[in-house]
């Protein structure tokens, strides 16, 4: 089984920072897009940044400029580092891998538990 863990979410203050960690474990063969997605009460989630396997990224416009997302392929891990938050950044942060387990063809899409990230004014 393939499993995706995320820690480093918080309280913070408006225009401070935090840094989201998560990191995939399991029978991996290879995991190709990483991202980052949240989820605010009352919301749909949403793509906040993804990675690509070669490093290319996206973000979404509400993220370009605070946010950088990136990747450790050698730990199967990936970041957010998320500066000047901002009030309205606040939601449950999850990670998702599109990840080929050892032996098979296919690949899946794994979901991380999420971690909250609150940021007051």
């Amino acid at each position: 089984q393939v499993q995706l863990l995320e820690s480093g979410g918080g309280l913070a203050q408006a225009g401070g920072s935090l840094r989201l960690s998560c990191a995939a474990s399991g029978r991996i063969s290879s995991i190709n897009e990483m991202g980052w997605y949240r989820q605010a009460p009352g919301k749909q989630r949403e793509m906040v940044a993804t990675i690509a396997s070669d490093g290319s990224t996206n973000y979404a416009d509400s993220a370009k400029g605070r946010f950088t997302i990136s990747r450790d392929n050698a730990k199967n891990a990936v970041y957010l580092q998320m500066d000047r938050l901002k009030p309205e950044d606040t939601a449950v942060y999850y990670c998702k891998g599109r990840i080929r387990r050892i032996g098979l063809g296919t690949l899946y899409e794994y979901w991380g538990q999420g971690t909250q990230v609150t940021v007051s004014s």
